[in-house]
């Protein structure tokens, strides 16, 4: 018998001052059997960095035609493509291809350095594309403010970014290895 995904509510509230959107969302995170919380809480983190009413998951670590989270406009264009983790040179050149902005978010800690090294030169060539590294210390943080149930609240300000679920409070700078032209 197959497991199946294990699902989290999340009313979060979003002030990213940079770009000038506010807004609440309550979330329905569907986590995988093979994910873990610490990444589903990344998603929910990307969510808020790019928090937009139209912004919506995707179908899952087991989809492979569709990103962690998109933006697809009224005609089908898809304005933003977000991943999680280290896809291959492959994966960045199709999202790169089928929106107008990807945005990559790699953690796992030293596993992430080589893989950089690897695919360093053919993100270059890609110039829709940012790439952001969250280190094992946020990602241990994030994981920390899973529940099933979460009223979290995000602030954005000169590109830092502030979670908090009222009792805990992580606050984090983006680590950019990439950013789009």
């Amino acid at each position: 018998m197959a497991l199946s995904a294990t699902i989290y509510k999340a009313d979060l509230g979003v002030a990213d001052i940079d770009r000038g959107y506010y807004g609440q969302h309550n979330l329905t995170i569907a986590c995988h059997p093979s994910e873990t919380t610490a990444r589903m809480m990344l998603r929910v983190l990307a969510f808020a960095c790019h928090a937009d009413p139209d912004l919506k998951f995707g179908r899952g670590v087991s989809a492979d035609d569709e990103p962690d989270l998109w933006l697809v406009q009224p005609d089908g264009r898809i304005s933003l493509w977000v991943e999680l983790g280290q896809p291959d040179e492959r994966d960045l050149r199709k999202a790169s291809a089928r929106a107008d902005q990807v945005w990559l978010y790699t953690y796992g800690g030293r596993s992430v350095d080589p893989w950089w090294k690897k695919m360093q030169s053919a993100a270059a060539k890609l110039d829709n594309l940012t790439i952001v590294n969250i280190p094992s210390e946020t990602m241990a943080a994030l994981d920390g403010l899973t529940a099933r149930t979460m009223k979290l609240d995000c602030t954005i300000l000169e590109g830092s970014i502030q979670l908090s679920d009222g009792q805990q409070q992580l606050e984090l700078k983006p680590e950019f290895l990439q950013r789009s032209n």
